[in-house]
C-alpha cells in the first residue's frame, strides 16, 4: 500500500510517499481502509517535533512513522475479539494513539471507532473526531447571558467551538488573523478580533470563558481577560505557556476568584458523537477548506500549520 512516512523531525520536505507493508489488525484493532483523513495541529506538531511534548512517542526520531489520526474509510478486516466491527462497515474515529491515517490503511483500535452516520460523507466524518472532542469539552458552561472567547476560532476546533458556544447561548467573540474575521462571522461569533492588531485580554470586556487553542500568553494577561468567577481552559500552545497555566495560573486565579487550566482532553466516541449528531441534523455545519491528494500531503500540513485552513483540511488517499 501508499503511505506518507517520514523519519526525523522537521519541515514538511521530510515526508514522502513509499509502498509499505500493509498492517494486520492485533487483538481489539480493525484494519480500516481509508477514504478520508483530516488534518489537524498535532499532525503539525508530529511533524515538527515541536511543542517539546510532541515528542512523546519519541525523542529523538518519530515513533510512528506515518501521521494522521481522524480517519474515515471501511473495515477491511478485524482482529481477534473484536465483534462490534465486520469487514465493509463504515466508521470514523480518532486513532491518536497508533496514527497512520497519511496512507491508504490504517490500523486502528476499534476502542477508538464508531459507525459513520450516514448523514455525513467520510471526508465531513474525519473532521469530527479529534476537533469536535476538544470543542464539546472546551465549550461546557457556555450559556445563555455568558461571554465566550474562543482564541484561534477560525481553524478547526475553533471553528466548532464557536457554532457549540453560540447554539447555548452566549455571546461569541472569535480570535484569529484578519484573513479568517468573515469566517468566524459567518459561523455565528458576535464579535470578532483580529490578533495581530488588538490585543483580547485589554480594552474588551472580561469573558466569563476562554478556550485557548494557541496558548503563548503571559498568565496575568489571560487572569485579566476573565470576570470574577470565570473560567479559562487551554489545549495547545508552547510548553512554556502551558506550564505557566499548570502552576502560576492556577494559583494566581484561586487568589482572585478565577479559574485557570488546562484542558486534559478525553478520547473516543463518547465524546465526538454528540458532535456528529448535531452536523447531521443539521445544527451545526463542518467547514471543508480545501482537499488534498495523498501525495499533496506535505503542502496539507504547511497549510494547517501556517494557520491558513478556514476550518478543516481533508486528505484523502487513491
Amino acid at each position: 500500500m501508499k503511505a506518507v512516512i517520514y523519519e526525523r523531525y522537521g519541515r514538511p520536505d521530510e515526508l514522502r510517499v513509499e509502498d509499505v507493508t500493509m498492517p494486520s489488525p492485533a487483538a481489539g484493532q480493525v484494519l480500516v481502509k481509508v477514504a478520508a483523513t483530516s488534518v489537524n495541529l498535532s499532525d503539525w506538531e508530529g511533524l515538527r517535533g515541536s511543542p517539546f511534548y510532541a515528542r512523546l512517542g519519541g525523542l529523538r526520531a518519530p515513533r510512528r512513522p506515518t501521521l494522521g489520526s481522524d480517519i474515515a474509510g471501511w473495515v477491511e478486516a478485524v482482529g481477534t475479539g473484536v465483534t462490534r466491527f465486520q469487514p465493509g462497515d463504515e466508521v470514523y474515529g480518532d486513532n491518536l494513539q497508533l496514527m497512520g491515517g497519511f496512507a491508504q490503511y490504517a490500523v486502528a483500535s476499534a476502542s477508538s471507532l464508531a459507525p459513520k452516520p450516514g448523514g455525513l460523507t467520510f471526508a465531513e466524518a474525519s473532521t469530527i473526531p479529534q476537533a469536535g472532542a476538544i470543542a464539546v469539552q472546551g465549550t461546557v458552561g457556555a450559556a445563555k447571558g455568558r461571554r465566550v472567547l474562543i482564541n484561534g476560532g477560525g481553524g478547526g476546533s475553533g471553528s466548532f467551538a464557536i457554532q457549540l458556544a453560540k447554539r447555548l447561548g452566549a455571546h461569541v467573540t472569535g480570535v484569529d488573523n484578519s484573513g479568517k474575521l468573515e469566517f468566524m462571522r459567518a459561523l455565528g461569533a458576535d464579535e470578532v478580533i483580529d490578533y495581530r492588531r488588538e490585543d483580547f485580554t485589554r480594552e474588551h470586556q472580561p469573558y466569563d470563558l476562554i478556550l485557548d487553542l494557541v496558548a503563548h500568553r503571559s498568565v496575568f494577561d489571560y487572569r485579566r481577560a476573565l470576570a470574577p468567577g470565570g473560567r479559562y481552559r487551554c489545549v495547545g500552545g508552547s510548553v512554556r505557556a502551558l506550564l505557566r497555566v499548570l502552576t502560576i495560573g492556577v494559583a494566581a486565579g484561586r487568589v482572585t476568584g478565577r479559574r485557570l487550566g488546562v484542558l486534559v482532553v478525553k478520547e473516543g466516541p463518547r465524546y465526538f458523537e454528540p458532535l456528529a449528531d448535531l452536523c447531521v441534523a443539521g445544527d451545526v455545519s463542518i467547514h471543508i477548506d480545501r482537499t488534498f491528494a495523498l501525495d499533496e500531503v506535505p503542502q496539507a500540513l504547511a497549510y494547517v500549520g501556517e494557520g491558513s485552513a478556514l476550518g478543516k483540511v481533508v486528505v484523502t488517499p487513491p
